[in-house]
């Protein structure tokens, strides 16, 4: 069996992959097949998201193993050891992958459609540019924002405080505190 998996990004107007995997493909295939009809890099802490039908986030599917990081009663999931069909075979149509871990920017994923077959994921259609991978800062912030901007100048100007309005005793860090 294989799965036609479409790809969109609400960031830029028109950008679609239809990307076709076999089911014992694992979600590390499918990231590859997904970064490579980007054009991206494979250098980046991605990760998927199993979503419910209103694309709220349940499991997580991450490229390393966390656990240390993780709650110990939660399950872990690592992209090379989870095949596709472990969730997608349940009825899970809807996923995110997280291509921009610092801004938590991404990809929704749907399955749509099923079909007989075995072989190797590829890229039935591409259609316009992919997002910048790693978003600009000053775009992270102005978004952030709403379009404004900060001035480090005049918002974290130190001229505007004395030494007497500063409360120094509230800031002492003893030997014990490290």
């Amino acid at each position: 069996m294989k799965y036609l998996i479409r790809v969109r990004c609400d960031e830029v107007e028109g950008f679609r992959r239809d990307i076709l995997i076999d089911e014992e493909s694992t979600f590390l295939d499918l990231s590859k097949v997904i970064l490579e009809s980007c054009g991206f890099p494979d250098d980046q802490m991605t990760s998927f998201y199993i979503c419910a039908d209103n694309w709220e986030r349940r499991e997580q599917i991450t490229r390393e193993d966390c656990h240390e990081l993780s709650s110990a009663d939660q399950d872990l999931y690592t992209m090379a050891d989870t095949p596709l069909a472990d969730f997608l075979d349940e009825g899970i149509t809807r996923m995110e992958y997280v291509f921009d871990p610092f801004n938590e920017r991404t990809f929704n994923l749907r399955v749509a459609e099923e079909e007989p077959g075995h072989g190797d994921p590829e890229i039935v259609r591409s259609v316009g540019k992919a997002p910048q991978q790693i978003a600009d800062m000053d775009a992270t912030t102005a978004a952030i924002l709403g379009g404004a901007s900060i001035d480090l100048d005049n918002d974290f100007n130190d001229d505007l405080y004395t030494d007497d309005e500063l409360d120094l005793d509230g800031f002492e860090i003893s030997d014990g505190d490290f």
